[in-house]
């Protein structure tokens, strides 16, 4: 049966076609990760993942299909807020295409599309422009659903530390403030952006009163805005989808400031798109990876025409180019802001300059982040190329691990695997974004089951060695053969 002939057919028709497809793909064999325990007695965690977002969501479908099921994923937000999408990621849609595929993993029953399409039909399907950002939501909370995926959310990860050979995780469960160490052999941090450093905001803002501003990820009242002059700072899409929000609330006008002497409106990642960039970027030397990142970071992204017209069909927006912020002043109860293209007051300020990578700013990465290498520990770039920003992004192994700004000061950092946007100079767009996921998610549940599969090789000689399980029986002999058809275990 095609997607076409089950078009609109109900989200419970497709929960049954994915009940009949995932056993077509299991490969024959139960578990095999040996046990670990602790000194207690307590089973020791394979992987505990970080973040039950877009990101966690997909690698515990790929450790699953690995069948590494002896895992916890975590996240301290609420059901349904995990990822950007209902806090400050205020776009209407999706800026990927709406055939992007990614947490599904290659599996067409699980894709958008076909989640899409049987509630809504083919015709709805060809008709839409982008997934909404709503939709993309209830669409990962459905996967995680019928993959049988549990996220523990409220419960935040503070601290991590080396137990060797494991690791111990601190998990503070926000609603009861109790606090558990939970023991794993790796940890993966799958939280978008924001366990990589922190959200930059220019020192010009530092004498504002917090009352008259906002940074775009902090919570905003835009309900609040009705009436009033709003100016943003910021060339990204963000900043735009600030500024449109606060139109669509009713501000009385709208002024975005950008620095450049005009927009970014060719989308460089557009470009790289292919399976070559994505899939193998990881593979060119040091040289290249430096060259390709430094430019398209620099470059920056493009927004989407949609985030314009969101933007432009207000008479009330106003965008002002070469206009940084240079100085900011009380204006009574507004603030009036100084820029090279001239004076404005405004009575509120939102600004959306982005993010600083910095993995010694995050309080749970303390006593980790000092251990691990960063660009800057290992690469020198030739003269017209040095960009100290780019130096401050961590250094990663080939399966997105940690690995040691000294060696031999921090062996196991190579247990912590880091799928954010830190992954970026390693790995090209791959921790925070859908287009890489297919790419990105299967090469580090690869790398896990490779590292778990190496540290147990003693534990699978002796169990190979042990192995005297017959094919068949002879007339009369007692005993147990082997199943016709392997078992598949899923407990």
């Amino acid at each position: 049966m095609t997607v076409t002939d089950t078009a609109g057919m109900g989200l419970q028709a497709l929960e049954q076609r994915v009940a009949e497809d995932l056993p077509k793909i299991a490969y024959p064999s139960g578990r095999w990760v040996p046990p670990h325990h602790t000194a207690d007695g307590t089973r020791i965690l394979d992987v505990l993942i970080v973040g039950g977002g877009q990101g966690g969501t997909a690698i515990a479908h790929a450790l699953t299909r690995q069948r590494i099921v002896n895992f916890r994923i975590v996240d301290q937000s609420e059901p349904g807020l995990e990822g950007p999408w209902n806090t400050y990621a205020r776009m209407a849609t999706l800026r990927s295409p709406k055939a992007v595929t990614g947490p599904d993993l290659d599996i067409p029953s699980l894709t958008f599309q076909a989640w899409f399409e049987a509630q809504h039909g083919v015709a709805a399907w060809e008709e839409l422009n982008k997934i909404d950002k709503g939709d993309w939501v209830a669409y990962l909370l459905w996967l995680r659903r019928v993959l049988d995926l549990n996220v523990e959310n409220g419960k935040r990860v503070e601290r991590i530390e080396p137990a060797a050979p494991y690791l111990v995780a601190t998990v503070r469960n926000l609603a009861t403030g109790a606090e558990e160490r939970v023991t794993a052999r790796k940890i993966v941090l799958a939280t978008g952006i924001e366990s990589s450093g922190r959200w930059w905001t220019p020192r010009v803002m530092e004498p504002v009163d917090k009352r008259f501003w906002a940074h775009t990820c902090e919570e905003i009242d835009f309900a609040a805005l009705a009436g009033r002059r709003v100016a943003v700072l910021g060339a990204g899409a963000s900043a735009f989808d600030n500024a449109a929000t606060a139109l669509e609330a009713g501000a009385a006008s709208v002024t975005l400031c950008v620095r450049r002497p005009e927009l970014q409106r060719v989308q460089p990642f557009r470009w790289l798109s292919f399976p070559g960039f994505l899939g193998h970027f990881h593979t060119l030397d040091d040289a290249w990876r430096w060259r390709f990142m430094n430019y398209l970071l620099s470059m920056r992204e493009a927004f989407p025409r949609e985030t314009w017209q969101r933007v432009a069909r207000h008479g009330t927006f106003q965008l002002r180019t070469q206009a940084a912020w240079e100085r900011i002043e009380p204006a009574g109860d507004a603030v009036r802001i100084t820029t090279p293209s001239g004076a404005l007051e405004a009575d509120y300020l939102i600004v959306g300059t982005g993010f600083d990578m910095d993995m010694a700013l995050r309080p749970e990465l303390d006593g980790v982040a000092e251990h691990v290498a960063r660009w800057s520990d290992r690469y020198v770039p030739p003269a017209g190329e040095e960009n100290p920003r780019l130096g401050r992004y961590p250094y990663l192994g080939p399966a997105y691990e940690l690995l040691e700004r000294e060696p031999g000061a921090a062996p196991w950092l190579k247990h912590i695997r880091l799928f954010t946007f830190g992954a970026t100079m390693s790995f090209g767009p791959s921790g925070a974004s859908i287009n890489a996921m297919k790419f990105a998610v299967p090469r580090m549940a690869a790398g896990i089951a490779r590292d778990l599969f190496h540290e147990d090789v003693a534990d699978h000689w002796e169990n190979l060695t042990g192995f005297q399980l017959p094919e068949f029986l002879f007339d009369g002999e007692e005993g147990e053969a082997a199943p016709a058809v392997p078992v598949i275990d899923r407990g």
